[in-house]
């Protein structure tokens, strides 16, 4: 019959099965075996193809949203929120919200996340990055920017809310540590260093200026550092596949996001920031006491600095409790996991996984924001190749 499945000899069936169980083998639940890239491949290779390539591992989709794009995540009590930015494009939905019964509820409220009327300083413009500090409070970066116009006074900040409450438990203005191309990114708040704390933001930059901006929660004290040098700026050359495409970074034709420093986390302990290029496999890190003392020089600064490898090509990172470092995938259309000895294995590869951009990790599950960056229509002669909905994924883990 025309269309019917073939029917499998025993032979074929057994040879099938087999296979499929030897594949099942070759992969440990939620990695790439490591003793098998590394020299016992033969063990689990039964055939002339790629046992890596395509899905890999338990991806679950926990939000399908139909505009505008997420980029922002946190999970705090089981409870979901997202950013939605305005810099590629205004929008008319909120800036900040909590996914709940299968909606975006404005938090903490719609004044503050979805008005632009008043102050700049007073609601947010253009939220990008956001985090959780150690006693579950959630931070926010406010890059400021909605697409064609100016950065205003008041409206690049960091934003810090209780997600209880709703309650803006503190707000830093940046206006020392701000360039009018600034494009304040993703944050991370380290409550070791500062009478309140300390937050470490990173600018990719919109004209080329990348650098790290340091400010004290209590005296609203800031500065950028490391601008231009190596461990902020993106490489040269710098090469990646998406969408089935080799696309090379050129600042002045740009095809895909590209940049200076985008992702950055902590360590589980706070004593160690890590950071990275967008455009760039490099990791780099410093210890964050160094990084939170406004004694010392940039150049100093700079002299101190890390280079920890390659990571792949991540925008997002995130840390587990098991001080696991997560990188979004972007050409693997997936998440990488940085063990605490340096090496990496593959956690999850999903085709529906297109430009992961923010990450979370708790201790159980890696949650990561699909936001079809990539398909925007700057990359692509003015066409809209985004196809929602949007996706937020989830990726279990369990302890080492």
């Amino acid at each position: 019959m025309r269309g019917a499945a073939p029917v499998l000899s025993g032979f074929r069936a057994r040879c099938l099965l087999t296979g499929l169980v030897a594949g099942l083998s070759y992969f440990a639940p939620g990695s790439v075996s490591r003793a098998s890239a590394a020299g016992g491949a033969e063990a689990g290779i039964t055939e002339n193809r790629d046992p890596a390539f395509g899905q890999h591992g338990k991806v679950e989709v926990v939000a399908r949203i139909a505009s505008a794009d997420p980029s922002g995540i946190v999970v705090v009590g089981g409870r979901l929120f997202l950013t939605f930015p305005r810099h590629d494009g205004d929008h008319g939905g909120p800036g900040l919200a909590e996914w709940k019964d299968g909606r975006l509820i404005p938090f903490p409220s719609e004044a503050f996340s979805s008005s632009g009327q008043g102050e700049p300083e007073r609601h947010l413009i253009s939220p990008h990055g956001m985090t959780t500090d150690t006693r579950g409070n959630i931070w926010v970066i406010d890059d400021g920017k909605i697409k064609g116009r100016d950065i205003p006074p008041g409206g690049a900040k960091v934003v810090g809310i209780s997600p209880e409450t709703g309650e803006i438990i503190a707000t830093v203005i940046l206006k020392d540590a701000l360039r009018p191309g600034s494009h304040m990114n993703d944050l991370r708040v380290d409550l070791t260093h500062g009478e309140k704390g300390t937050v470490f933001i990173t600018d990719s930059s919109f004209d080329g200026h990348p650098a790290l901006v340091v400010a004290d929660i209590a005296s609203g004290r800031q500065r950028r550092v490391l601008e231009g040098t190596v461990s902020v700026m993106p490489d040269k050359g710098y090469q990646t596949v998406l969408d089935g495409h080799v696309l090379e970074y050129d600042p002045k034709n740009p095809s895909f996001p590209a940049g200076g420093a985008d992702g950055i986390t902590l360590s589980s302990d706070s004593s160690t920031v890590f950071y990275a290029p967008l455009a760039s496999r490099r990791l780099y890190s410093l210890p964050s006491a160094a990084l939170a003392d406004f004694s010392l020089s940039s150049e100093k600064l700079a002299s101190m600095v890390r280079d920890e490898g390659e990571k792949g090509a991540a925008d997002g990172l995130a840390t587990d409790p098991w001080n696991r470092i997560y990188t979004t995938a972007a050409d693997h259309d997936g998440v990488f996991r940085r063990n605490p000895d340096g090496r990496y294995d593959l956690i999850a590869s999903d085709p529906r996984i297109v430009w992961p951009d923010g990450i979370f990790a708790d201790h159980e599950f890696v949650y990561v924001v699909a936001g079809q960056w990539t398909r925007l229509p700057r990359f692509h002669q003015g066409h809209d190749l985004r196809r929602p909905p949007f996706l937020v994924v989830r990726i279990p883990i369990t302890p080492p």
